[in-house]
């Protein structure tokens, strides 16, 4: 990234915000360094000796670098179900590789509310909380690697609090994510299940919240020349355009989840909008069938900063149609559907044309419906990769 312009955020900050003097940022540097086994047995000493270096950076304004890999996608070529899944759910778990993940963990900073100190809502990259530094509404702490909201009492409250930082945030165009503005509200939840506050979609990857969504896979069952019934699967291509995986393979249905939206009533708006499916048909015949988790570590195609994070939670359905019922776009997001057979879709999913989290939605499907079973390589590992449990509060 960049180095921010804080003196050009704060003109953005309302007038009716308390002012605080803004100190300088300093620029920070990402290093694209891989870390590989051998790297991370050092990895607490790197990051003390980081916390050191960004201290006296702030003091000197000098740049700070950060020793963190650049996410990359996995080669095609072609890739396994568990690759499919490795892309997506790549936060690093601390069962598999403590120091990763006590590195990201310990480089990260956690995202609070004053009201609730001991639970984390998300995890911020240094660069992105250090643009927070004496802005109105936050307390950053370097000590606890902490960024915490400290206006507010309830969520209208807070929700007014980061709606005007974000919307600052914006105005200074810094960041690449924001310019893919939806005026979409995300919901944050307490460790009740409370809502404490809600946020910009564009900026939720900014701070590392936990997103809801609603993937739906729709499909057919046809005989044909006298054969056993066999399944057809509705396939989109994202259109080029899109900011976000452009030219990509997705699920039938697939959108996010806003404050106050019911999945259900979520999927049935995202049906009519995305794919013109009849309203009737889709609350009639849809079935909910469970969730997808991951953690993603996001890479250049999710569109504007890397390294920044994404816990998700994907509400899943099915939906069997008849021959005579056709997704058709209905806006510029979609280029066009395709009927594919089940062995079309593997391939597509072995050679990497899948948007990573609709190809966990597809693995999903596949378990469900016998296409993968536990003679496949790697089920067991499959099934409970796609139902991670995250580490942040959810709904």
């Amino acid at each position: 990234m960049n180095s921010f312009n804080l003196s050009k955020l704060k003109e953005y900050i309302p007038s009716e915000l308390p002012k605080v003097s803004l100190p300088r940022m300093p620029s920070f540097k990402m290093s694209g360094t891989e870390l590989d086994d051998a790297e991370t047995s050092h990895l607490d000493e790197q990051t003390a000796d980081d916390s050191r270096q960004a201290a006296e950076a702030i003091a000197e304004d000098e740049p700070i670098s950060m020793v963190l890999a650049e996410p990359k996608p996995i080669p095609a070529g072609p890739k396994s179900n568990l690759d499919l899944i490795n892309e997506c759910d790549n936060f690093p778990y601390h069962q598999k590789n403590t120091q990763l993940y006590l590195a990201y963990i310990n480089t990260y900073y956690g995202l609070y509310v004053k009201d609730y100190p001991n639970t984390e809502l998300g995890y911020i990259l240094p660069s992105v909380a250090e643009v927070f530094r004496g802005l109105p509404d936050w307390k950053l702490d370097d000590a606890e690697r902490s960024l915490t909201l400290i206006t507010g009492t309830n969520d209208e409250e807070r929700s007014r609090a980061v709606a005007a930082t974000t919307k600052a945030m914006r105005a200074t165009e810094h960041f690449e994510v924001l310019k893919g503005w939806r005026d979409e509200l995300y919901p944050v939840y307490g460790p009740d299940r409370e809502l404490l506050f809600s946020m910009e979609r564009a900026a939720s990857a900014l701070f590392g919240i936990v997103t809801y969504g609603v993937h739906m896979t729709a499909y057919t069952m046809k005989a044909e020349d006298g054969e056993d019934e066999a399944m057809r699967l509705w396939v989109p291509r994202r259109a080029a355009s899109k900011q976000t995986y452009g030219g990509m393979l997705d699920n039938t249905v697939a959108g996010g989840i806003s404050t106050g939206e019911s999945p259900f009533e979520s999927l049935v708006r995202e049906a009519q909008e995305e794919a013109s499916l009849p309203e009737d048909i889709v609350r009639r015949d849809v079935k909910a069938v469970g969730t997808v988790t991951y953690f993603h570590i996001r890479d250049h195609r999710a569109g504007g900063e890397t390294r920044l994070l994404q816990p998700e939670v994907q509400y899943v359905y099915d939906l069997e149609v008849a021959e005579d019922v056709v997704p058709k776009p209905s806006d510029d997001e979609v280029a066009g559907f395709e009927l594919k057979t089940v062995d079309e879709v593997q391939q597509a999913l072995r050679d990497g044309e899948f948007k990573p989290n609709c190809a966990l939605v597809l693995l999903d499907f596949f378990i469900r419906h016998n296409v993968l079973t536990s003679e496949d390589p790697g089920y067991i590992e499959m099934v409970a990769r796609l139902h991670r449990h995250l580490e942040f509060p959810t709904r």
